[in-house]
């Protein structure tokens, strides 16, 4: 069960601020509060893993995630995010909601110095850049850095095209690896480059298990 129903968790995120100046390098994107809620829910009623869990959200962002999952009865958030800018607003957006269970850490994700926390977390949440021509395989870094610091469980959105690399990749790591949900993610125009107002993207919602076959 969750503490909240769907169509109030999406109004409450609807809430949430996106960055100011989002930055092309790190693929900025705020993540929508339809993809956002809907993923949460499906994580919390058939799974169980938000509430009164220790709950890590790599890369992330402006806290759309993050304030979900707190929202959801997560027993302490933390936000991992390389941004200074992106920092600020998500604990802003903390504190619009008074939430005193998130916290947020300045690291970088690809880094594996500095951040001791191997096995530390119940959930680990990632809506990880795609990728572009000159970035290519940045979501896979991002899920194995979440790997590493769950004690299980792993949510993490990926775009369906990427479907048989990444079940080819799960097998290789060893884990278990599961497509939940299927969704249309809708990227509003962010940066002078984009031609069109926004475009849909075909996602998949997977759940990777952190355990030996």
């Amino acid at each position: 069960m969750a503490s909240l129903k769907l169509k109030k968790l999406e109004e409450f995120l609807q809430t949430v601020d996106g960055f100011e100046n989002p930055k092309l390098t790190l693929e900025q994107y705020v993540t929508p509060s339809h993809i956002a809620s809907h993923m949460l829910y499906t994580i919390q009623t058939n799974y169980l893993d938000i509430e009164n869990k220790f709950v890590l959200d790599l890369g992330c962002g402006a806290g759309m995630l993050s304030i979900g999952a707190s929202l959801l009865g997560a027993a302490h958030v933390i936000g991992v995010e390389i941004d200074s800018d992106a920092i600020e607003v998500f604990k802003s957006n903390v504190k619009g909601f008074d939430l005193e269970n998130v916290d947020c850490v300045q690291w970088d994700v690809l880094c594996k110095e500095g951040f001791r926390m191997e096995r530390k977390f119940d959930t680990v949440l990632i809506n990880p850049p795609f990728g572009t021509k000159q970035n290519s395989g940045i979501d896979m870094k991002f899920l194995r850095s979440g790997l590493n610091c769950a004690q299980f469980s792993v949510y993490s959105l990926h775009k369906t095209s990427t479907r048989d690399h990444i079940r080819k990749k799960a097998l290789e790591w060893h884990v278990k690896s599961f497509i939940i949900a299927e969704l249309r993610y809708n990227i509003l125009q962010t940066y002078k480059f984009h031609k069109r107002s926004s475009v849909d993207i075909a996602v998949d919602l997977w759940r990777f298990e952190n355990t030996k076959y």
